[in-house]
C-alpha cells in the first residue's frame, strides 16, 4: 500500500534541465554551432563607441565671441593706459625744461659772479651751491669749457681767431645746458687753434770734448 501523498508528490515534481550555453564543447574542443550556445568572448560585451564631438551650438559661438571682444577691450585698455603714462610723463618733463629755461639768467649771473671772486664766501656760495646741487639732482649738465673741442651741436661761435683744422674753444661767454640728453642752450664761445704742445724736454748738453 502506498503512502498517502507519496505517489502524487513524485508525480508533481519537475525535471530539472541544464542547458550547456558554452559555445566550445569541454571534451571534444570543437566550436558548436548550436544557436543556444552563449556568445563568445569577443562577443560578450559590444566595444564603448567613440562619441562623436558635440556640434557647435549657437550659445558656444556666442561665448567665443564675447571672450574674443573681452579680449580686445583689454589689449585697447592697455595701449590707452601706455599712451597716457607717456603724455604724463612728457609733460612732466616739458614743464621741468620751461622751469630750468627761465633759471638760466640766473646761473649766468651767479656765474659772473663767481668771476668777480664774489662767491668765495659767504651766503651767496652757499645760495649758489644748493641752486647747482638741486638742478644737477634733476639731470640738469653744464657744457662749455675753454679748450674743449668745437662742435657745432653744442657750441655758437661768435668769433673764429683759428684756422679751422682743429678747433677749440677759446673764450666762453656763456655756458650751454643739457637736461638729460636734450640741450636746452648752446654754449656762446669764440673759436681758436689748441695751444701748441710744450716740448717735453731741453735742448741737449753739448757732448764733452776727448781728453
Amino acid at each position: 500500500m502506498t503512502a498517502p501523498g507519496a505517489g502524487s508528490g513524485a508525480g508533481s515534481e519537475e525535471p530539472v534541465t541544464v542547458t550547456d550555453r558554452r559555445r566550445i564543447d569541454p571534451e571534444t574542443g570543437e566550436v558548436r554551432e548550436d544557436s543556444a550556445a552563449g556568445p563568445g568572448p569577443a562577443e560578450a560585451e559590444p566595444a564603448a563607441a567613440i562619441p562623436d564631438p558635440e556640434p557647435s551650438t549657437p550659445h558656444s559661438d556666442e561665448v567665443a565671441d564675447l571672450t574674443a571682444a573681452l579680449q580686445r577691450e583689454r589689449a585697447q585698455f592697455a595701449n590707452y593706459k601706455r599712451r597716457t603714462e607717456e603724455e604724463k610723463q612728457g609733460r612732466v618733463a616739458y614743464g621741468k625744461q620751461v622751469l630750468i629755461e627761465k633759471l638760466l639768467p640766473v646761473l649766468d649771473d651767479l656765474d659772473r659772479a663767481r668771476e668777480h671772486g664774489d662767491l668765495e664766501s659767504g651766503p651767496l656760495r652757499a645760495v649758489a651751491d644748493k641752486l647747482a646741487a638741486t638742478l644737477t639732482g634733476e639731470g640738469v649738465v653744464k657744457f662749455g669749457e675753454p679748450g674743449d673741442v668745437f662742435d657745432p651741436e653744442l657750441h655758437e661761435a661768435v668769433q673764429n681767431d683759428g684756422s679751422g683744422s682743429e678747433p677749440v674753444l677759446g673764450a666762453v661767454y656763456r655756458s650751454g645746458y643739457r637736461l638729460g640728453e636734450k640741450v636746452i642752450r648752446t654754449a656762446m664761445v669764440t673759436v681758436t687753434d689748441p695751444a701748441p704742445a710744450a716740448q717735453e724736454s731741453g735742448p741737449q748738453d753739448a757732448p764733452t770734448g776727448a781728453q
